[in-house]
């Protein structure tokens, strides 16, 4: 594991890699947002521990493969491709960029191997699809592309747990002052953003309402409220309350907790509707299509949708959301080319609990004259 972690890291170059990860751990020092950056740029660490030796487990075994995988594909390409993986690798190392795109067009290409078809990287040879994909004589191209779930959130993930990071001390002061359980509750109409100016200002308001001891505060960017704490189990550890509030509030809900001695605060925020992530990855597929496929042969869109957790990603499909839009999609005009859609997370990148079955959801588009091509359809065929 650790020379093929290497080995990848020499795609880089170790002066790049030593830099970037020194600048990881920097940023990832302390905080809510430290922790979510870590998680965010797992994949550089996990290589980076492998590369020192580190015991791989399934998660590390799942990636490092992809990583000898990108390592093979260079050694095969001809320069002109081989700078240009070079080239994604370097951009992926840069500002907030993460590895997972690489990594999500390293493992689809596995997949459809695996599946008996002959890939080709075409998007490194300079087309506008990045997989061309033969079996039996009937090619397909593949587009590969990465949707945040944050384009379907009011209240993104990025800023809540900004705001957690600065207002957890002023909480920490209140509650040493004022000993109790006790419940804050946020509804956010116009949402929660890192760049906008509301995340400074709604800091303010809430450690304004705390020094003033009022209970609650409204107007039309934010409705806050201080209640005490009285839902079942208050008294259990951390996780059964939180999960406890989830239950209250609803899947969609932000929260944070806060401790100060034998004192808690919650803090549970909502925006002003219900999240669309579904139908933000269905405006994507819309925009993918007609920019990235030739419409010359079959078109498949492989789409990881990033920024969710395990319980976020079973509920997308368990509810069938991804479903719907995909097949609302593929009754569109930019979808003629488009033989199927699929979909996956983190989770089957990195070959973890609650990886949905063939590591991904597939669905078909009925219409396309070649839907029924028995050769596809092992890339093709409806999971669902």
């Amino acid at each position: 594991m650790s020379q093929q972690s290497a080995a990848f890291l020499d795609l880089a170059g170790p002066r790049l890699w030593r830099a970037r990860l020194k600048a990881l751990r920097t940023r990832a020092a302390s905080g809510r947002a430290g922790r979510r950056l870590i998680a965010h740029h797992a994949i550089e660490f996990i290589l980076d521990r492998l590369a020192g030796g580190a015991e791989a487990g399934p998660h590390e075994r799942a990636i490092a493969a992809l990583a000898q995988d990108a390592v093979v594909l260079a050694r095969g390409l001809p320069l002109d491709a081989r700078n240009r993986l070079r080239g994604m690798v370097r951009d992926s190392l840069d500002g907030d960029s993460t590895l997972v795109p690489l990594f999500h067009l390293l493992r689809t290409a596995a997949l459809q191997r695996a599946r008996g078809f002959e890939v080709r990287f075409t998007g490194l040879a300079g087309e506008r699809h990045d997989l061309l994909i033969t079996r039996a004589g009937i090619e397909a191209e593949i587009v590969c592309d990465v949707v945040s779930a944050e384009d379907g959130r009011e209240v993104h993930r990025g800023a809540w747990v900004r705001l957690v990071d600065q207002v957890d001390p002023d909480l920490q002061t209140w509650l040493a002052a004022h000993p109790g359980r006790y419940l804050l509750k946020l509804t956010l109409p116009q949402g929660l953003r890192v760049a906008d100016a509301s995340l400074p200002a709604l800091h303010a308001r809430i450690r304004d309402m705390l020094a003033s001891q009022r209970r609650s505060d409204h107007d039309e960017a934010a409705v806050l409220r201080l209640d005490p704490l009285m839902l079942a189990a208050s008294q259990a550890g951390e996780a059964g309350l939180l999960r406890t509030v989830r239950e209250a509030f609803g899947e969609q809900a932000h929260l944070a907790l806060t401790n100060a001695g034998g004192s808690v605060l919650v803090m549970a925020a909502r925006a002003g509707r219900e999240d669309e992530i579904s139908a933000a990855i269905h405006r994507r597929l819309a925009a993918l299509a007609p920019a990235r496929l030739s419409g010359t042969r079959p078109g498949i869109l492989a789409v990881l949708v990033e920024d969710t957790d395990a319980r976020e990603w079973r509920g997308l499909h368990e509810r069938l959301e991804l479903e719907v839009e995909a097949r609302q999609f593929l009754t569109r005009r930019e979808a003629r080319a488009v033989v199927a859609v699929s979909c996956c997370s983190r989770l089957e990148l990195f070959a973890a609990t609650g990886a949905v079955p063939e590591g991904e959801l597939r669905f078909r588009n009925p219409s396309h004259p070649a839907a029924k091509a028995a050769a596809l359809a092992p890339s093709i065929l409806s999971s669902i």
